[in-house]
């Protein structure tokens, strides 16, 4: 697949990409790279594992160089040894092709969901952020992760798909309270592109629900409660994609809401939905949850509802018993999710 940030390099750069990558799949103790500054080497050795995931044995590397030489010995640090390093490669490769093989007739849309949902499904956030969790084998091998280490599988899957797909990273904001910097994927669908963040969506799913509120959105959804992007990335400008729309579930009139979750009532299944009809303020949302409980109320039943502000996403469970609360707003984020108080 296409080495993204590859080719957005000077030539330069792009020859130290290449020896970097030359020296991390020979498994070399030391190679010689291009002499660049340090931060242009740091940005490039993290660069070209967003472009191959597969160079998940890399931790990090140092270097030293000679007064005057055009050239530098760069020193990887290597998390196993060489033959524990092909171990994993063969499994990894094996899971990854397991994995892939019941989705190779889908579309390329059913494919970006079947990817989607199996993070969501088998792959919890990892609290400690040990080592791996940052590569494919906390994700792929282990069913633990970051979301850097979720991204790459992301795209490694995409990759073993033919989905176009690079990794996005954005800054961290610890004024906003962000302490950490944040990966996510987009993927181009019928030439468009498309935000995708499996992270996000995984802290929302439980109890059986998978959560789809950050597949397929634009720059401007996703900048809602995303922070700005550490290098750049092609412009997602249309959301006509996003999981909801296509799935017929945004509705912009609170009588279409009703219609849809009296379905769901019936049946005893969790309703989700996205909100269109304007900004999700504190007067749509009590309107929605009486509409939704006098709904419930005509078969025995009361509503539920959480809801993501920032994407205007609600989730509506059918207790017999009353909840606690008819609104509990939840944030979507790395680790499992987190209703406020």
């Amino acid at each position: 697949m296409e080495a993204y940030y590859y080719q957005q390099m000077t030539k330069p750069r792009q020859a130290a990409y290449h020896a970097m990558k030359a020296g991390f799949t020979g498994f070399s103790p030391a190679f010689s790279v291009p002499r660049l500054e340090a931060g242009e080497l740091r940005d490039i050795f993290f660069q070209l594992r967003l472009d191959c995931p597969d160079i998940f044995y890399v931790t990090g590397f140092s270097y030293r160089f000679a007064q005057g030489a055009e050239n530098v010995e760069l020193l990887p640090e290597y998390l196993f040894d060489k033959n524990k390093i092909r171990d994993h490669q063969k499994a990894l490769a094996a899971r990854v092709a397991k994995l892939a093989r019941p989705a190779q007739a889908m579309t390329a849309w059913e494919k970006e969901r079947y990817i989607h949902d199996f993070i969501c499904e088998n792959v919890r956030y990892d609290k400690l952020k040990k080592p791996y969790s940052h590569e494919i084998i906390g994700p792929l091998g282990q069913g633990v992760g970051v979301c850097e280490g979720i991204a790459k599988s992301v795209k490694v899957l995409c990759d073993a798909l033919g989905l176009w797909c690079v990794i996005a990273v954005s800054e961290a904001a610890p004024e906003a309270g962000v302490k950490y910097r944040h990966a996510w994927n987009i993927l181009k669908l019928d030439g468009q592109y498309y935000h995708l963040d499996a992270t996000f969506d995984s802290s929302l799913s439980h109890d059986g629900v998978i959560r789809r509120d950050y597949f397929n959105l634009d720059d401007g959804r996703l900048f809602r409660d995303h922070q700005r992007l550490l290098f750049p990335v092609p412009a997602c400008v249309k959301g006509d994609r996003f999981y909801y729309r296509e799935e017929k579930l945004s509705f912009t009139k609170v009588e279409d809401v009703v219609k849809r979750a009296q379905m769901s009532i019936r049946k005893d299944l969790p309703f989700v939905f996205h909100w269109r009809g304007g900004p999700l303020t504190r007067e749509v949302l009590a309107e929605l949850v009486k509409a939704l409980e006098e709904a419930a109320q005509k078969r025995g039943r009361h509503a539920a509802v959480s809801f993501n502000r920032p994407q205007a996403v609600l989730q509506v469970r059918f207790p017999a018993e009353l909840p606690g609360e008819s609104a509990a707003e939840e944030e979507a984020n790395e680790g499992e999710t987190c209703p406020k108080t």
